[in-house]
């Protein structure tokens, strides 16, 4: 319990890094901020500094930012036009509502950089298993040895192995294995075989035949090498959240795999058992899926105001209010089957409820 409340204060934290995105950028544009509020549904707490609003709700895994002139409900007096959101030019909107995704992809890049920098785990590359009738077992290489070179570059982590199979050319590539205290080079040619991907495709990849042991090493970074190793988990995490929603949107993966906020939450929950450094690196990839799927241009996201300015810039007029309405009641409605659908994965995973519909 106390892990779930673990998590439920991190993504929450979440929410708040996002609207704080679009808070600064209103403040920076001028822009008048009525209400900053954590949660939704009623009110528990809020108090008023200036001229905003600062209250939490009921319900958390929720917030917004007020601005004056965003909704066609808000009277705008005639002295405060210069301060209305709606009066601000589109790439003024564009600025304010692109902030909060920045602002997750920014937090997701400290979060990394504070992981990286304070130390975190990774799986070494001592060999664990030698796959008879591969090409590691025909070169001789055993369990318990240590493979610390492929082709002359020095392998540091069990990830590096993987990444030198994926570029590896079509000749045989010399390892450098230790054992014991000996250095043995073995020349081995790998072997290409059909796997499976992260989205569940068949690929073709090539192997030596070797599984990793269960032993791991824990490495710190420099505050320099932290930063660069966080902008490359931050673009690589990036794009994988893209492709993967392409591919389900061209149904090349199930949308079984669709994840709501039960998963999310028994998820962070486990990571906050395993450790602080566990959750925040948890965290940092949900703050990049966040961001990536509020930039999906669906009416009501965020995503779907940028694709309305970006109309209103090359049309040079803005898209009509009634025209609006409709598409963000579409893109509602399109966002409550999808979280209806993610709830029900989540619910089938834990109960298998989908036995009944397999008339089981």
């Amino acid at each position: 319990m106390v892990n779930i409340l673990y998590a439920i204060v991190a993504l929450s934290f979440l929410i708040i890094v996002h609207e704080y995105g679009h808070f600064l950028a209103a403040k920076l544009s001028k822009v008048k901020v009525l209400e900053f509020s954590l949660g939704f549904w009623k009110k528990i707490f809020s108090f008023k500094r200036g001229d905003t609003t600062y209250a939490i709700k009921v319900l958390p895994l929720g917030g917004s930012v007020h601005l004056l002139g965003e909704s066609s409900e808000d009277k705008v007096a005639e002295e405060e036009i210069g301060r209305s959101y709606t009066h601000k030019s589109p790439f003024a909107r564009i600025f304010i509502v692109f902030s909060g995704p920045l602002f997750n992809i920014l937090f997701a890049f400290v979060l990394f950089c504070i992981v990286f920098v304070s130390g975190y785990t990774v799986l070494s590359t001592k060999v664990g298993g030698v796959e008879k009738g591969y090409p590691a077992y025909e070169a001789g290489i055993k369990e318990g040895d240590t493979i610390i070179r492929v082709d002359g570059k020095d392998i540091g982590e069990w990830g590096d192995l993987m990444e030198a199979m994926v570029k590896a050319p079509e000749r045989p590539l010399k390892f450098t294995i230790k054992r014991d205290s000996a250095l043995i080079d073995v020349s081995i040619m790998p072997k290409e075989v059909e796997g499976k991907n992260i989205f569940g495709e068949t690929i073709k990849r090539k192997v030596i035949g070797v599984t990793a042991s269960n032993y791991f090493l824990t490495k710190k970074e420099t505050f320099t090498g932290s930063i660069s190793k966080a902008f490359y988990q931050t673009y690589n995490i990036s794009k994988i959240t893209i492709v993967g929603i392409v591919k389900l949107i061209e149904g090349s993966i199930s949308p079984k795999n669709i994840g709501g906020p039960i998963l999310i939450l028994e998820m962070a929950g486990k990571q906050a058992k395993e450790g602080k450094r566990n959750l925040m690196y948890f965290v940092a990839i949900i703050s990049i899926n966040l961001a990536v799927v509020n930039l999906l241009p669906i009416p009501i996201l965020d995503g779907g105001h940028i694709l309305f300015y970006l109309i209103e810039i090359v049309t040079r007029r803005k898209v009509s209010e009634k025209t609006i309405q409709v598409a963000q009641k579409v893109g509602m409605a399109v966002l409550i089957l999808i979280m209806v659908f993610a709830f029900y994965n989540d619910i089938d995973r834990k109960f298998d409820i989908s036995r009944i519909f397999r008339g089981k």
